[in-house]
């Protein structure tokens, strides 16, 4: 489900799918009729133990918006996903004691429902940022929405989020403001919520020390069977995704030094997985254009600058050797391609 990752690689339960699913109802979709969308048989849905494609969920959008085109979709799905739809996750975080644990949990099991979305928790930063680093624009949106309102639940109406931040715009800012409760800033340089250290310190009302302790074994099992992710090569990617947003150069020095290694260490670590750091960010890089240019307003200049590239030439030579044509061109395919999206 997002650029840079193999989309084959990633699958959730059926139950969670179901789930996902169910949150069409109410905007008045048929939900067998986009599980046959999504090439799958909806009785495998009853098998607890059956696994779903991530590229079934981009299937099932794809359908809903050209049957029933819906403005911030995500949003809206958000809004109809209850409490535990995904009861380990959910619970596992719930249990918690304060919304600052709760998040730290979700940042350390949101590997359980599937999605290669990486949360990035920078508490040292004051309101504390949640980074959503890796996600497509529809998965930051309706994870966020999750967060603030399932949050907001479970404090009787206390929390809130001091802002979003989103790189796209989505399509209506202030339903998500008035939704949401704060401001919405588009066009940002990263992906997630601020949130106040007043806010960051609120007590959940399912706190339960026991039942998280039990739920965060059979986590840590889950976790364990799944495919490693932290390889040299994520954790760099994940590194450049916060370090861009933060303002940060994308030089091998500055990275290493954040990964509290050497130049030369990190280079001969990466060597062990077949590449090189010049690989590992070009491809960030490429991955990073793609999204910027499909969904945010920045200027191609401006993109190319916040990807470290010192003027937008060697950015524009670089896009046309990853993708077979200039940005201008790319853009103006995409927009076409949304626009076609939305026709009846």
């Amino acid at each position: 489900m997002t650029s840079g990752a193999n989309p084959l690689t990633w699958s959730v339960s059926a139950g969670e799918f179901r789930a996902f699913l169910n949150s069409f109802a109410p905007l008045g979709h048929d939900v067998e009729a986009l599980t046959t969308a999504a090439g799958i048989a909806f009785g495998s849905l009853d098998d607890p133990d059956a696994r779903m494609p991530c590229t079934a969920y981009e299937a099932v959008i794809r359908y809903a918006q050209q049957t029933r085109p819906t403005r911030n979709l995500a949003l809206r799905l958000a809004m109809n996903v209850p409490i535990g739809a995904f009861p380990l996750l959910d619970y596992l975080i719930l249990t918690c004691d304060d919304i600052a644990a709760g998040v730290r949990q979700l940042s350390r099991y949101f590997r359980l429902v599937g999605n290669p979305m990486v949360f990035d928790v920078r508490e040292e930063i004051d309101p504390i940022r949640v980074a959503m680093n890796g996600g497509i624009p529809f998965s930051i949106e309706y994870s966020a929405t999750l967060l603030v309102l399932h949050f907001r639940e479970e404090t009787d109406g206390r929390f809130g989020a001091a802002s979003l931040h989103f790189r796209h715009t989505p399509d209506d800012v202030r339903e998500f403001e008035q939704v949401l409760g704060c401001a919405v800033e588009t066009s940002a340089a990263w992906d997630g919520a601020s949130i106040s250290r007043d806010a960051w310190q609120l007590p959940l009302r399912r706190r339960d020390a026991v039942l998280r302790g039990v739920l965060e074994r059979q986590a840590r099992e889950l976790v364990d069977r799944l495919p490693p992710p932290n390889s040299v090569a994520s954790e760099i990617r994940r590194l450049l995704d916060a370090e861009v947003a933060a303002g940060n150069d994308t030089r091998i020095e500055h990275v290493a030094r954040r990964l509290a290694t050497s130049p030369r260490t990190l280079q001969r670590r990466l060597a062990a997985e077949g590449l090189s750091y010049q690989k590992v960010l070009d491809e960030w890089r490429k991955d990073a254009a793609h999204r910027h240019l499909a969904a945010s307003a920045l200027s191609i200049g401006e993109i190319a600058y916040l990807l470290g590239f010192s003027e937008p030439a060697p950015f524009h030579r670089a896009f046309k050797r990853w993708y077979g044509m200039t940005p201008q061109t790319f853009r103006q395919e995409q927009s076409h391609r949304y626009a076609a999206a939305w026709m009846p």
